[in-house]
């Protein structure tokens, strides 16, 4: 499961690969590791408009998962004693967001796999946890990039808009927009460090359109592991001074 990617780019470089007609970010050059729940630049569409757009990572966690979380919740509150609106608990139960999309016959993930829900996801490396490389502490990450000089590509995503929910406990309930991407099986580069999957990745112009512009029938096609030979270890990202 792909946790921490690296956008590190011109804006003119996503601008020139992902051709938005609409810029929201007020000209932002990304130079930042992502993690889960941070706002991240995306390409969605959006109202006949193909926005570039800072949105936050995590799409909602399916009713079934919060509901099992807030269950638990009830059940400890319970053996300590206290009473339990159970409807109010569950309204505010935390949800993180899932970041990484696989199924996509699940009843939970076909609403927004329409044309109207797709995004790409501006990328220059992403991380995996590599537990071979650890040494008795904390274990590193992989990085994995197109190649050493670590090019703009992007990930297949999807996004949803004014989903109100509880992200963080000190937060409360908010409104906001959100986004995730879809994972597949890994290929030959990650598998070996990461058995389970791998992000979808786009490296071509053609490909970043007909993801966001294509039926479903046809874009699906694309949840795919890239090629062994489009991909490589590379070191981790430099911090931006």
């Amino acid at each position: 499961m792909c946790n921490l990617y690296n956008a590190t780019t011109a804006h003119e470089a996503m601008r020139r690969l992902f051709k938005p007609t609409a810029d929201l970010t007020n000209r932002l050059d990304p130079a930042m590791d992502v993690y889960p729940d941070y706002p991240a630049p995306i390409v969605r569409n959006n109202g006949g408009e193909r926005e570039l757009v800072m949105v936050r990572w995590g799409m909602p966690s399916s009713q079934q998962a919060l509901f099992q979380a807030a269950k638990k919740r009830a059940d400890k509150l319970r053996a300590k004693g206290s009473e339990v609106d159970f409807d109010h608990l569950l309204k505010m139960e935390p949800d993180r967001g899932t970041t990484n999309i696989r199924n996509t016959e699940s009843k939970h993930w076909k609403r927004w796999l329409g044309v109207e829900n797709r995004c790409v996801v501006p990328f220059t490396s992403f991380a995996e946890p590599n537990p071979a490389a650890a040494a008795g502490g904390r274990v590193p990450n992989a990085w994995f990039a197109i190649s050493e000089d670590r090019p703009l590509a992007a990930f297949a995503g999807v996004w949803v808009a004014d989903w109100t929910c509880v992200r963080k406990v000190r937060e409360g309930q908010i409104t906001c927009d959100l986004f995730g991407f879809l994972t597949t099986e890994p290929n030959g580069v990650v598998g070996p460090i990461h058995q389970k999957a791998m992000p979808v990745i786009l490296t071509t112009e053609d490909e970043i359109e007909t993801w966001l512009t294509a039926p479903w029938e046809e874009a699906k096609g694309l949840q795919r592991p890239l090629p062994d030979d489009k991909l490589m270890i590379v070191g981790a990202p430099k911090v931006a001074a």
